[in-house]
């Protein structure tokens, strides 16, 4: 696989972040997706691809969801890795010369975390680690800033992690008109899921605890 190199510039300012409303002033949706209604939020949950899903992109795709209500949706794959990278050229551009050339040298395992927004990263973590940019939800905590990074490689970071490229994002009423029609289902995060080490795995776990609101 060939090397990733990326620029470390991050989707939001998590404390800041940007809102559902905001997503089609940020991205291009298609015209003619399929809408339903909002009824009730995804978010703090797994949803998992079906076989009814026909987007090879996210083909057994679990997806952890950060955000959603009437406006909008906001997830990121967990279960799709691109390769492994060292932690410098994911800073490359980084001018910072006190940084050890050791901890520049640590690699770490990428994620594809969707199709928008591929050239940004976050770091979805368990909840032993936290840093002036980190966002905590529910089940889970996610870092937006080069210092975790560099924890992680100083073993100071937490205990589970996952570096992810890019997001996953939904147009008013498109996740609903996708649960409609039964592409997707719902199932709780679990830890056991989220950094189950091999990530074939996520898919049949996440699909074994899936549920279908009523």
């Amino acid at each position: 696989m060939k090397k990733i190199l990326l620029i470390l510039i991050f989707i939001f300012n998590f404390n800041n972040s940007v809102n559902p409303i905001d997503l089609p002033k940020y991205y291009q949706f298609p015209d003619n997706y399929l809408k339903g209604k909002y009824y009730e939020t995804t978010e703090n949950f797994f949803i998992v691809a079906t076989k009814k899903l026909k987007d090879t992109r996210f083909k057994k795709t679990v997806v952890v969801m950060l955000d959603h209500d009437e406006k909008g949706a906001i997830g990121i794959v967990v279960n799709k890795p691109l390769g492994t990278v060292t932690i410098g050229s994911l800073i490359k551009n980084l001018d910072d010369q006190s940084i050890k050339k050791d901890l520049l040298n640590y690699k770490v395992p990428i994620y594809w975390g969707g199709p928008l927004d591929n050239n940004k990263i976050l770091i979805i973590h368990s909840k032993d680690y936290e840093n002036n940019n980190t966002k905590n939800y529910e089940k889970i905590s996610i870092s937006n800033d080069y210092k975790a990074l560099l924890d992680i490689a100083k073993k100071k970071g937490p205990s589970k992690s996952l570096v992810v490229i890019g997001i996953s994002a939904w147009n008013v009423g498109q996740l609903e008109g996708e649960i409609d029609k039964g592409h997707w289902n719902l199932s709780e995060i679990t830890q056991d899921i989220l950094f189950q080490e091999k990530n074939e795995k996520k898919h049949i776990m996440a699909t074994k605890n899936s549920f279908v609101r009523l």
